[in-house]
């Protein structure tokens, strides 16, 4: 889809019933379409709700970012780019967001604004805050980076797999952005949220959960033992369940 008059969003749509919400999809900071794999087909699958899923600005298929990553950079894609998806591919319908990480604080910010349709939210291992763990594992990755130990991720970047690794990694080790707490936002969200995490996260922990628990009026969170950073993709029959049991709690 254009996004603008420079920049294109690559959008993969997934059929549904007409009369049930629309499931859009937000990747992680280092994801994509690709790499959520079969997972938003899953959950269509079982809720027979339709899908949307693209790769923002800078990722997979779309255009390669124009200018330097800000420490606003998720509120820019919750508050710019999600709603001019929105706008052009659901024509109205109601939609539930589900984000993994960046996603999942993407969707938080978007839920803030109680935007209109939204019927929910689910967060697989969102941010709410910057932790320690969370540095220190972004850390790790950008030395398993220049050492070449994550050289798949050009399967699905490309030639923009530099830009977009140094933007995730250098904008969240700015000591500036060791400030960022979206806390404050969370009693604005009046939509139902489900927060999962993995207890064997390695870019956050318990707090992230808690804190949303805390805030939001209408979360239910619960946390997966022994489960990574990525559950949906370690236990995806299990993730598939949840959320679709929260979709039928929510769609009526």
């Amino acid at each position: 889809m254009r996004l603008n008059e420079t920049d294109d969003l690559y959008v993969e749509t997934i059929d549904g019933a007409a009369g049930r919400p629309v499931l859009v999809f937000l990747h992680e900071g280092l994801g994509s379409v690709a790499l959520w794999r079969d997972f938003p087909r899953r959950v269509c699958e079982a809720t027979s709700c339709a899908g949307i899923v693209y790769d923002r600005l800078g990722y997979g298929q779309s255009t390669p970012l124009r200018r330097e990553r800000s420490i606003h950079y998720l509120h820019d894609y919750a508050l710019q780019e999600l709603p001019a998806v929105l706008d052009q591919h659901l024509a109205g319908r109601p939609h539930i967001v589900v984000g993994h990480s960046d996603g999942g604080s993407i969707a938080l910010i978007h839920a803030a604004g109680q935007p209109a349709g939204l019927r929910g939210i689910v967060t697989l291992a969102a941010h709410v805050i910057v932790e320690d763990v969370t540095l220190d594992g972004i850390r790790a990755a950008r030395i398993a980076y220049d050492e070449g130990k994550l050289r798949a991720l050009e399967r699905y970047h490309g030639a923009k797999t530099d830009q977009i690794f140094r933007a995730w990694a250098d904008t969240w080790l700015r000591p500036a952005f060791a400030h960022w707490d979206i806390r404050y936002l969370l009693p604005s969200i009046a939509c139902p949220v489900l927060a999962l995490q993995g207890s064997a996260d390695q870019y956050g922990t318990v707090a992230q959960l808690e804190a949303i628990a805390a805030g939001a009026p209408r979360a239910q969170v619960r946390m997966l033992e022994g489960r990574g950073h990525a559950p949906h993709a370690e236990t995806p029959a299990l993730l598939v369940e949840l959320i679709a049991k929260f979709c039928r709690e929510v769609a009526g």
